[in-house]
């Protein structure tokens, strides 16, 4: 049986932290020959908590590795030296393979590469769009997960491989590029349980993390403001929530709108909200391959 391990910060709402459960999950249960299980997984967060824990695998062994950020500098610095060095004693090369799932993670980047010689960066999005084509930028982001001394980088969309070839050429042989796992059989059928709402009008819906920098849901709001002045009967459903979940309620309030947007927040199972919609919408500036795309 190999041993494998990933790792990264929690298992909040979000299209990351979905596609690592299903992955996760999948590997979790691969059979070999004989009907024993090829794998044995350990998943590392920084913190253990999040909506998406009990969708877990009852196989897969969850730690924790949680860092330190007391305001002391001395103090911080001291006890994640302690963290490192015992995580290092007791966990160096154990494992066969190893992925640091979050890329942006420090610490998990860290975990990654300590636990094994055949460690990989899972890569989320085009970063050198999200730096508005800034490649020191691009370049200084992954020097901080030091990614040199990943055996390989994986992206889960080909737009996103090619944009970071365009900063690092030499490092074609470094990168590829592999789709967010999806669960076809269990989206279509968790799809079908029931829910308490009604249909009278055509129906919007968009499934995000509420955070205006990167999912621009703003646009959605005024877009909604304009069909509703032209006497458009129609219905805009939210599945999420985030930092800016307040701030989006009171755009609704002051525009008027409350009668055709619903803010339902988080669900685990936001599948029966999708099939009962009549659109999906993605109002993001940049995604790498977004998860709730594919699965509406």
């Amino acid at each position: 049986m190999k041993k494998i391990l990933f790792s990264a910060v929690n298992l909040e709402m979000g299209g990351v932290e979905k596609a690592l459960v299903m992955l996760i999950n999948n590997l979790a249960n691969r059979l070999d020959d004989n009907g024993k299980n090829k794998y044995k997984v350990t998943l590392v967060l920084e913190e253990k908590k999040g909506i998406f824990l009990s969708q877990l695998d009852s196989k897969v062994e969850v730690l924790e590795y949680r860092v330190n950020k007391n305001k002391n500098r001395l103090f911080r610095k001291f006890y994640n030296f302690i963290l490192q060095r015992k995580f290092i004693i007791k966990t160096k090369n154990k494992f066969d393979f190893s992925c640091s799932f979050a890329t942006y993670s420090k610490p998990g980047s860290f975990v990654a590469r300590v636990s094994s010689k055949n460690a990989i960066l899972w890569c989320h999005m085009d970063y050198l769009s999200f730096y508005n084509g800034d490649k020191a930028k691009v370049k200084e982001f992954f020097n901080n997960v030091k990614f040199r001394n990943f055996k390989k980088l994986v992206f889960v969309s080909k737009k996103s491989m090619d944009t970071f070839l365009e900063v690092y050429p030499q490092l074609k042989e470094k990168v590829i590029h592999i789709n967010n796992m999806i669960d076809y059989e269990r989206i279509l059928r968790q799809s079908d349980e029931k829910i308490e709402i009604e249909k009278n009008e055509f129906t919007f819906i968009n499934v995000s993390r509420h955070e205006e920098n990167q999912k621009k849901i703003t646009r959605i709001l005024e877009a909604s403001k304009l069909l509703e002045q032209e006497n458009v009967k129609f219905k805009v459903l939210f599945i999420g929530d985030g930092p800016d979940s307040d701030k989006y309620k009171k755009i609704a309030n002051e525009l008027g709108i409350n009668k055709n947007v619903v803010f339902i927040g988080r669900k685990k199972n936001p599948y029966p909200y999708i099939k009962f919609s009549d659109c999906m919408i993605l109002t993001s500036d940049y995604e790498g391959s977004p998860v709730a795309f594919v699965e509406a």
